[in-house]
């Protein structure tokens, strides 16, 4: 049995995080500084910041994120070849202005020490914003209060705010307060606390890289009474950027201020005398621009025109705009499980961390991680194309066109890149942030060609569910031509003895890592062909809605009419290998030719397997780091029978370790639509909880975004059984046993609907837009106003989930008559401790 299916029903602390329905609460300090740090990071898709304390310690790694704006650097293979990626980008930890320290009779609050009488933290994800309530008891025993907000603006994106609320509830003392912005990425601050150097000889290849030498050079820093403004400009990337924030005070008392700024820091000082009842509220405005071209002076005006609209406009503006942003965000977006506290606030945190993510990415990329963490160095992946742009796109199709269109811009680097690597069209990158690629081993980077069809597919899928062919037209078509060329280019035919042409793609990796550098690997072949068919159509319906755009496309691309006939039959004659004998789709050519890992003997200890074992062990056996078939029968379910998805599921699911977070989701949805109901549960509940539970034990290093997103996939496609081909929406749902129920909208074509399924029947509902047709098993259902009600007779076929203990075909023989057998490789550190068969009698006496 898979390790992902013994994650406890609720695995997340709930002394630390209690359950609640619509809030991640802490209600003591402590525990996993890192972990808490990244579940309580604010953010809007353009800024973010992790949830650090506001008194600046301790931490564990303090972060403010602009999306898109990194340090480039030069990667030194040992031995280099053509080709190879060669600049490195690695997202940077822009100046910190999230500290407000407090000193009550000159003793630091620090929540390590303090004595704390009241502490509670949480953010309501109906209000996006993070606050803290704590009473303190002074060192000289005074009681005092202290209330703090933090608020990275949807509605402006380029602003922050943050509030801090002093008041003595007994006794009297001097206040003080500094409210500063820190460049902890070439500094370190007061307590000698900065990020520079934290991981510059890392070990795991997801976390990031750390400079040694200066990052942001200086350009001017600048002050006034209220205002502190600080400019910069990266040493290798030569991106510029500026920081400014204004302070306003309210105090039953007088107050003293002071501010200044030198090259790394801006501060302001806050100094007063409240007695027992008095307070003083500090509020500040950040306001954060970034650049390619623009110098920081442009930067400043930018800064200053944020600022002083927040100084016209007031604190209590931003945050009724907030809660409306997300008030429209829940409406569109919101999955409701009744009778599931504990999964419906982990799914209300993923979708939340979705908004986080992508709200005002505004045409950049999705990093892996959010703006939530500093891992994988920022990157943008395949991610954002298969597991968070369908979510936008059936919720918020704007955001979903943003992110797209991000791709878009990407191209004509991509065309290079193809160029390159001695192909026609384009290669999108495995890894980037500025669109060259950033992936230093190609095995597992480059070699995953795969990540252009995962790119065309998002696009197919967004102009059939939107209905957006103006988008297609002038955006989308170019994206499938270039990468239906990049395939066509790729491949090359073989003709059998039959006489029969077969179209083959050697030399690639598909989505599971584990498995590099391989010829015909299913998901790349399958989704290939659906990247050619699309490409196909989506030119010839140009050229039928607008010719004249269609004949200056022809001319832009170099375009001819034979070359939709050669996708048209790269697709019809691709080659998706399959065994007779087990009945199942083969991953690559010569999968079923390597011998099984015995991942049941395999200790926990040596997982994830990609750090305590070289590729080339790895490469040996039948071991997926990932779903792949079985991503391949969930994105292209149509194309597959229910037959072939049982096998396919049985023979693979045993042999995924889920050493990726991206597995669990779609393993889930794979398992609710073939029968295996209880481990649809469990692999649900593994990627439900895979942060607020931290069930790969690197979220600190930023949320899974994609995992997030998957979770949205598996409560929908997964439990609620929907699918779509084509813009056509059908249902056969998989509600899990002992579940009340699960609700939630869709957006089709600009019709939202609701969906509420029960275990008895499903219902639909519009709430806004025209009529829509979906179907429930086949029987067509027309969504109205009034509502329209379909009786289940059963949530689908149950199956044992005995048959996925063991890999299926271990002591089988091959068609060429040897016999498949299962071991681990030794430890080098004890190579006798794990059972390695030498003997060929005991192999036969086993078989």
């Amino acid at each position: 049995m898979s390790r992902l299916r013994s994650v406890p029903a609720d695995p997340v602390d709930r002394t630390h995080l209690p359950v609640d329905p619509w809030r991640l609460v802490e209600s003591r300090p402590g525990g996993d500084q890192a972990l808490k740090e990244t579940l309580f990071a604010t953010a809007n898709g353009y800024l973010g910041m992790r949830g650090t304390p506001v008194e600046g310690r301790d931490a564990h790694a303090h972060g403010t994120f602009l999306n898109g704006f990194h340090e480039t650097w030069d990667i030194h293979h040992a031995e280099s070849a053509f080709g190879f990626a060669r600049t490195g980008q690695t997202m940077v930890s822009v100046p910190d202005s999230t500290v407000m320290k407090l000193y009550v009779d000159d003793e630091p609050l620090l929540l390590n020490t303090a004595d704390l009488l009241e502490y509670e933290r949480w953010i309501d994800f109906r209000e996006g914003v993070l606050r803290r309530d704590l009473v303190w008891r002074t060192p000289a025993g005074k009681r005092v209060r202290v209330r703090t907000s933090r608020m990275v603006s949807f509605t402006q994106r380029h602003l922050a705010l943050m509030t801090l609320e002093v008041e003595m509830l007994d006794g009297s003392a001097p206040i003080a307060i500094s409210s500063q912005i820190i460049n902890r990425e070439d500094t370190a601050d007061d307590f000698g606390q900065g990020v520079s150097g934290a991981l510059t000889d890392k070990d795991d290849p997801r976390q990031t890289t750390a400079f040694t030498h200066r990052v942001l050079e200086p350009q001017e820093d600048t002050h006034s009474e209220r205002r502190m403004l600080l400019g910069y400009r990266t040493v290798s990337s030569r991106m510029s950027l500026a920081v400014g924030a204004d302070h306003d005070i309210d105090a039953d008392v007088e107050v003293d201020r002071f501010l200044e700024t030198t090259p790394d820091r801006g501060r302001m000082v806050a100094r007063a005398h409240l007695g027992s009842g008095q307070r003083i509220t500090v509020r500040k405005a950040i306001s954060y621009h970034s650049s390619r071209t623009v110098p920081h002076r442009e930067l400043f005006d930018r800064c200053r025109r944020t600022l002083d609209r927040i100084r016209e406009e007031g604190f209590d503006a931003q945050f009724a705009d907030q809660r409306r942003y997300l008030e429209d965000f829940w409406l569109r977006s919101d999955v409701e499980l009744p009778g599931q506290p504990a999964e419906q606030q982990a799914t209300r945190w993923c979708l939340f961390q979705l908004a986080q993510a992508s709200a005002r990415s505004d045409q950049w990329g999705i990093p892996a991680k959010g703006l939530t963490g500093s891992g994988y160095e920022g990157h943008y992946f395949w991610d954002t194309e298969v597991y968070v742009v369908p979510f936008l796109t059936f919720t918020s199709p704007a955001w979903a066109r943003n992110a797209l269109r991000f791709r878009t811009h990407l191209l004509p680097k991509a065309r290079e890149r193809a160029r390159e690597l001695n192909q026609r069209g384009a290669l999108f990158p495995w890894r980037t942030i500025n669109g060259e690629e950033a992936s230093a081993y190609y095995a597992a980077g480059t070699a995953q060609y795969h990540i252009d069809a995962d790119i065309a597919f998002a696009f197919a899928q967004y102009v059939d569910v939107t209905g957006d062919t103006d988008f297609q037209h002038r955006d989308g078509v170019r994206v499938l031509v270039e990468t239906a060329r990049m395939f066509a280019d790729l491949g090359f035919w073989r003709v059998t003895a039959q006489g029969d042409a077969i179209f083959h793609i050697h030399g690639v990796t598909g989505p599971d890592e584990y498995t590099a550098v391989v010829n015909n690997n299913m998901f790349t072949n399958v989704m290939a062909r659906h990247t050619l068919r699309r490409a196909a159509r989506a030119v010839r319906e140009l050229r039928e809605a607008d010719t004249s755009a269609y004949e200056a496309l022809a001319v832009e691309l170099e375009l001819d009419e034979k070359e939709l006939d050669q996708w048209d039959a790269c697709a019809d004659g691709m080659f998706i290998a399959k065994d007779d004998a087990l009945g199942i789709h083969l991953q690559e050519d010569a999968f079923l030719e390597r011998e099984v890992w015995d991942l049941s003997s395999t200790p926990d200890e040596a997982f994830p397997l990609l750090l305590h074992y070289h590729p080339l062990v790895i490469y040996r056996f039948q071991v997926l780091k990932q779903a792949d078939v079985v991503l391949a029968l969930f994105l292209r379910g149509s194309e597959f029978t229910a037959e072939e998805k049982r096998a396919d599921f049985e023979y693979y699911d045993p042999i995924t370790t889920g050493d990726s977070s991206l597995s669990a989701v779609v393993q889930s949805i794979i398992a609710a639509e073939v029968g295996h109901q209880k481990a649809a549960l469990d692999y649900f509940r593994a990627g439900l909880f895979v942060d607020l539970g931290n069930l790969h034990h690197n979220t600190g290093d930023g949320v899974h975004i994609a995992s997030a997103g998957g979770v949205w996939n598996a409560l929908v496609h997964g439990f609620g059984g929907m699918r779509q081909e084509d813009g056509a929406l059908a249902f056969d749902p998989r509600l899990p046993e002992g579940w009340e129920g699960l609700d939630f909208p869709l957006t089709l074509r600009g019709s939202r609907f609701r969906v509420r399924l029960r275990p008895e029947e499903i219902s639909f509902t519009l709430e806004t837009g025209e009529e829509v047709e979906v179907t429930v098993r086949g029987e067509s259902v027309r969504v109205t106003a009034d509502g329209a009600t379909v009786p289940l007779a059963d949530q689908g076929p149950v199956l044992d989930d005995a048959v996925l203990a063991t890999p299926v075909g271990v002591g089988d023989r091959r068609a060429d008559g040897t016999i498949v057998t299962s071991a681990v490789p030794a430890d080098p550190e004890d190579p006798w401790e794990y059972p390695v068969h030498t003997d060929p009698d005991d192999i036969i006496e086993e078989a």
